[in-house]
């Protein structure tokens, strides 16, 4: 069985139980994947992965054991770092009034604990301010500005503040500090400094970075200084759950030291040191190690949960907390927010499908607009678009004559750069973001005419010239060789997430046995060659779609299976399982 067909579909899959092409990996890719197996003795799977990452031999071990030490970045390199470090440090030195204007999301919430847990460790208590998302919208304004400074001599805007100039001039008598990772415009705001590796005059190639993990260079910088005076500052290696968190919600790309920082971040959380974190996992039933998978669907929606349709700054505060009890408290709410919210997003979700498929799913842009969808759960709805299309999707609630809208992108486009451009040619009324999402205003008369330009922007980089429903293997087993030790190995070259999928495993001419219905949708399976040990499997959600019945209907005939491994922990035991994401007829 070839392992590639270059010119045709993988194991020649041109139209699978659910209708997908499956596409697998090049000749280049293929040569790569073989040297690194012969040349370090990584089992194949390993290699495959490690050939996707275009990760040569002679860089496999460095790249299976990511540390900061060498990935971490010269803080110094990023513009403003100085003046921000030295007037932070002026701030608790001279005892001075400080606010943290936060975002309300994963990001702006784990940032602004960074900040909140750095000061107390120095013994200086700062206020925490977090804008309401639908009375205030994102990002500081000017009466929250002004206000603050009356009372607070120093103002630091952590995952906002970019485009903001007018608040930040708003607030008088207060030295501003941004710490930020969004777009920047072709002016500054009038801050004391303006920490943004996207700033438009930066060339480190940090853009990758998410708010938290600038705000973490920043107090690097801090620290450093510190000991240049002979002072120890807080334990930063020990925030680095926080970090973590925050990468993967932000969907910034785990390439880089973005992955290291994950990595370690991790370890740290798996320690169950924070209370906060430690009471949400409890809650969401989470008993063992979490996985980058965990941050992104488990963890970061009830964080979020907060700034979506609850009280703005539960997130921030549940995270910097030092007090079990509050945490319980903190966690218990936001969790059931969370279920409130999975209520609205199903019902907006459905009508946001209905509406995009009937414009159209194969083009650059996928969007869709409805009169008094909730704010709170436009972005996550346009995350489900984008899943589900394989195109960058917008999602806009309209009010009357105007659209508030978000939007999630998918890998190789830039979507915050092309609403800004659109925010620049006055089809929007404001806009901004970062390559993997956006928000952005509109004037409902213009709508269509925004939505048909920002599609041709977007197709000129690229999007939408895959097909949407191409499914991507990435290599071939047999059902006999996964074991604990070769996931546990694949997993080594993790974590996966944005910008570094999980792997995906093609198991050719199988035969299905022990079919058995999880719930209403779900799908338990076992599957084998015949010659060898047989393999557990599971699919989700196997009954919304074509994929459950056809696989009842296969049963005990030659069948090729595609998904990701996975180790499954149940009552103190680690079973392989597939997780499994499509099927079709072999032969």
């Amino acid at each position: 069985m070839p392992r590639d067909t270059v010119s045709g579909a993988y194991l020649g899959v041109e139209t699978s139980y659910s209708g997908r092409r499956w596409i697998g990996p090049d000749a280049e890719r293929q040569r790569l994947s073989e040297a690194l197996s012969q040349q370090t003795g990584l089992p194949p799977a390993v290699a495959d992965v490690l050939a996707a990452r275009g990760v040569a031999p002679e860089g496999a071990a460095a790249f299976l054991a990511p540390t900061l030490r060498d990935l971490l970045p010269d803080p110094m390199t990023l513009r403003d770092m100085g003046p921000a470090a030295e007037r932070l440090l002026a701030a608790l030195h001279r005892r001075e009034p400080i606010a943290v204007f936060a975002d309300y999301d994963v990001d702006g919430g784990a940032s602004a604990a960074l900040l909140l847990l750095w000061l107390r460790a120095m013994g200086h208590d700062a206020t925490l301010y977090t804008p309401d998302r639908i009375d205030e919208g994102y990002g500081p304004n000017a009466p929250a500005m002004a206000a603050l400074a009356r009372t607070h001599r120093l103002i630091v805007c952590v995952d906002c503040g970019t485009l903001s100039h007018a608040p930040i001039a708003a607030a008088e008598g207060a030295d501003v500090v941004v710490v930020d990772h969004h777009l920047g415009g072709e002016t500054l705001p009038p801050a004391v400094a303006v920490v943004n590796p996207n700033r438009q005059d930066e060339d480190t190639g940090l853009g990758h970075l998410c708010a938290a993990a600038v705000v973490f260079l920043l107090l690097v910088e801090v620290n450093r200084r510190l000991r240049s005076d002979g002072q120890r500052g807080p334990d930063l290696m020990a925030m680095l759950d926080l970090v973590a968190l925050a990468t993967v919600a932000d969907v910034a790309p785990l390439t880089g030291v973005n992955r290291a920082l994950v990595r370690q971040g991790l370890a740290v959380m798996a320690r169950r040191a924070r209370p906060g974190l430690t009471a949400l996992a409890d809650l969401a039933r989470l008993d063992r190690a979490p996985e980058a998978y965990h941050l992104g669907y488990v963890l970061g929606p009830r964080i979020n949960a907060g700034g979506r349709i609850g009280r703005a700054d539960l997130g921030a505060r549940l995270l910097s907390t030092a007090d079990p009890h509050e945490a319980q408290a903190l966690a218990e709410r936001l969790d059931t927010l969370n279920t409130e919210r999975r209520a609205i997003e199903t019902a907006v979700r459905d009508a946001a499908l209905a509406q995009a498929a009937e414009r159209g799913l194969d083009g650059p842009l996928v969007w869709a607009a409805g009169e008094g969808w909730h704010p709170g759960v436009l972005g996550i709805v346009a995350a489900r678009l984008k899943e589900a299309t394989g195109r960058p999707a917008v999602v806009i609630g309209l009010d009357g004559g105007t659209g508030k809208g978000s939007g999630r992108s998918v890998t190789g486009v830039d979507l915050g750069a092309s609403v800004q451009r659109l925010t620049a040619e006055g089809l929007l009324d404001k806009g901004g973001g970062h390559r993997m999402a956006a928000g952005l205003t509109v004037s409902a008369d213009r709508l269509e005419a925004a939505m048909a330009r920002l599609g041709e922007l977007l197709a000129a980089q690229g999007a939408g010239r895959g097909g949407a429903r191409d499914l991507r293997v990435d290599s071939l087993l047999m059902p006999g060789a996964p074991t604990p030790d070769l996931v546990e190995a694949i997993a080594a070259a993790g974590p996966f997430g944005q910008g570094a999928p999980a792997p995906r495993h093609a198991f050719p001419d199988c035969r299905i046995a022990g079919l058995r219905r999880v719930g209403e949708s779900h799908l338990r399976l076992r599957f084998s060659d015949g010659t060898g040990p047989a393999c557990d499997a599971i699919c989700f959600g196997a009954f919304d779609g074509p994929l459950g019945p056809a696989l009842e209907a296969a049963h005990g005939r030659p069948t090729h299976l595609a998904g990701r491994l996975e180790l499954n922990h149940w009552n103190g035991r680690s079973r392989v399982q597939l997780r499994l994401d499509d099927a079709a007829a072999a032969g």
